[in-house]
């Protein structure tokens, strides 16, 4: 039976670059794996068609060999075959390398490995705090769900009285090959599911998984200044391995709620507060609470305007990236207009109103000027040439 021409079989030009040789063959491997295509000898003879042309066009040499004298340049040293891989050279091997190259150690039957510890997974927990907790720092205590040892089995999974025996299927490799015609193919062990060992009797308080579920009651320690966001670490808190293996690590991601006074960014905080118009026109003095349950009086500069900051060092959050570092607080005020006005306060406002000139109302003044300006067809928004 004559072979077919290497380029026709992987459908590229025979110029094709190592990518699109790559990828035809990605295409086709799929298309006619034996794991798609259970029992199929056609599809089965594809496959080993494709990737004997990969073999040969992936190799500089081979190819160069092959682009100079065709099939021909494989006869001598393949035998009656025609094995273009040389002689004493089992294509079957050289299939499986090509493949678990192109798409990765697993394949479709998954990478060869025998049972042995796995590492127990990690876990997450979900911490709430207020911001004065996350201010001072504190010690937590909490409740986590976890898989811990079975105590009746002693976490082997086998009844009190027996042990787990070796699989007859894979003999302890966790692993069973098969063969499909031209190939051996290889899969987790479907009797063991790759453990290696099976359980004729099971434990009846863990089903013969080795392990059960409680809460363990854990000791947390909150640093000072934490934010939300933050993660902190408890190594060998988590699930326990398999068959010996360490366990796994607990994550607790912590989240810093909303305060109804402060706002916080990084180390700084931020407070609104409302003066009265009386002392932000005079001048005075206002009290504001700090974070760590204390107070501070701000002192009210003359003529103060809504959305001034006044700055208060040192009254903000400790820094966890920082160490001794604490931010500052910063107060914005917004100048409160007096409501539930009496007769007599409206009319001494009046005679206020009345009495006051432009140098009173700068801001107003000097926006009304503009106003003018503006219908009077004289605009400051003209774009320049």
């Amino acid at each position: 039976m004559n072979k077919r021409d290497y380029y026709e079989v992987l459908g590229v030009a025979r110029d094709a670059d190592e990518k699109a040789l790559k990828s035809a063959y990605r295409k086709l491997a799929m298309k006619y794996h034996p794991d798609q295509n259970p029992d199929n000898k056609e599809a089965e003879e594809k496959f080993k068609e494709v990737g004997e042309a990969y073999a040969v066009l992936s190799d500089a040499d081979k190819r160069a060999a092959y682009d100079r004298f065709g099939h021909r340049a494989f006869e001598n040293g393949g035998g009656a075959g025609g094995n273009p891989f040389g002689a004493g050279v089992n294509p079957e091997d050289i299939f499986q390398d090509l493949f678990s190259q192109v798409f990765g150690a697993s394949g479709f039957g998954g990478a060869r490995r025998r049972a042995g510890p796995q590492r127990g997974a990690d876990l997450r927990y979900d911490l709430e705090i207020t911001l004065a907790e996350a201010f001072a720092g504190k010690d937590e205590t909490i409740h986590v769900p976890q898989a811990v040892p079975c105590k009746t089995c002693d976490g082997s999974g086998a009844a009190p009285g027996t042990e787990p025996e070796t699989c007859d299927m894979c003999h302890g490799a966790g692993r069973v090959r098969a063969q499909q015609g031209f190939f051996t193919m290889e899969r987790t062990c479907p009797r063991c599911n790759g453990k290696g060992k099976s359980i004729k009797k099971p434990c009846k308080d863990c089903s013969g998984s080795g392990q059960v579920r409680e809460e363990r009651k854990l000791n947390v320690k909150i640093p000072a200044g934490v934010e939300s966001g933050m993660r902190i670490r408890l190594a060998g808190e988590g699930e326990p391995g398999t068959l010996g293996g360490g366990r796994g690590d607990l994550y607790i991601f912590v989240d810093v709620v909303e305060h109804d006074i402060f706002e916080r960014d990084g180390p700084n905080l931020y407070c609104r507060a409302p003066v009265p118009m009386v002392t932000a026109a005079l001048g005075g003095e206002i009290e504001i609470p700090t974070i760590d349950g204390g107070r501070a009086r701000v002192v009210v500069p003359e003529g103060a305007q809504t959305g001034r900051k006044l700055r208060l060092r040192g009254k903000g959050m400790p820094s966890v990236r920082q160490s001794g570092h604490t931010g500052d607080l910063y107060v914005e005020m917004f100048v409160e207009t007096p409501q539930n006005l009496s007769q007599r306060q409206k009319d001494i406002l009046r005679e206020f109103c009345d009495c006051s000139g432009s140098e009173c109302h700068p801001e107003s003044e000097g926006f009304l000027g503009r106003i003018k300006r503006f219908w009077n067809g004289d605009h400051d928004d003209k774009h320049p040439n």
